[in-house]
């Protein structure tokens, strides 16, 4: 075990050395690495809890990520084990975000991807990103049993606020014209096995209002173009993409 992970480590170096030679643009920072999650339904005591969904996050970082989910032989790290049926215990598995916009006209939101990113360059995506665990003050794994609560609400709170920062960043509207996010579920690739939570949310400016806010929008050196899509196009899309 012991010389599978230092082969691993040094996968990670060479691949993150090389990508980063090549686009400068790439840095490495703390994510949330997702290992899974439970649904839990009302309990059915006097005190019925809403359902709700428990994540289960550790941390990694997007060089890591870079090393071994986007790695060319990313199927080489799927190691059987016992606790983990998708076989993701020596991958990265950042958890991203993405969000479904609609505008005021009835529009869905799609960008087509730079060729400045790490990831799927020149592809057609939902605006997204990550939750950032420094956000919230969390740098290292640490546990505090007196602290969890507190760590637990702020950590739900970022993936909510993340999602937002996400769409104001790369498309540029004002979060004042974005509704509350609302949690679709979790997604993951058959490609990499990469996880990312999906949201709708519902922008208050129509289509010709949104383009012009993208024009200065403050990641916009991560996408070409900006796409304003009828659902019933977009559904016709995801069908042939299925």
């Amino acid at each position: 075990m012991h010389s599978c992970i230092l082969r691993v480590r040094a996968c990670v170096c060479w691949i993150w050395k090389q990508r980063s030679q090549k686009n400068n643009s790439l840095f490495n920072g703390k994510k949330f690495r997702y290992g899974g999650c439970v649904l839990h339904a009302k309990d059915g005591s006097d005190h019925e809890c809403e359902p709700h969904l428990c994540l289960h996050l550790g941390l990694t970082d997007y060089r890591t990520f870079v090393g071994t989910n986007l790695s060319p032989l990313w199927e080489r790290f799927l190691v059987p084990s016992e606790d983990d049926s998708v076989l993701c215990q020596h991958t990265s598995n950042p958890l991203g975000n993405g969000a479904v916009v609609e505008t005021n006209d009835n529009k869905i939101l799609v960008l087509q991807r730079s060729d400045n990113v790490g990831e799927f360059p020149g592809h057609f995506v939902f605006p997204g990103g990550h939750p950032e665990p420094q956000e919230i003050g969390i740098t290292s794994h640490q546990y505090n049993k007196e602290l969890t609560e507190s760590i637990n609400t702020k950590v739900s709170q970022e993936m909510f606020d993340s999602i937002v920062r996400e769409v104001v960043e790369e498309i540029g509207v004002p979060a004042s014209s974005l509704s509350i996010p609302a949690f679709i579920g979790i997604s993951r690739r058959n490609l990499n096995v990469r996880p990312a939570a999906f949201f709708f949310i519902k922008c208050g400016l129509d289509s010709k209002e949104v383009r012009q806010f993208y024009s200065s929008a403050q990641d916009g050196y991560e996408s070409t173009q900006l796409y304003a899509v009828p659902m019933v196009n977009l559904k016709l899309v995801l069908i042939v993409l299925a």
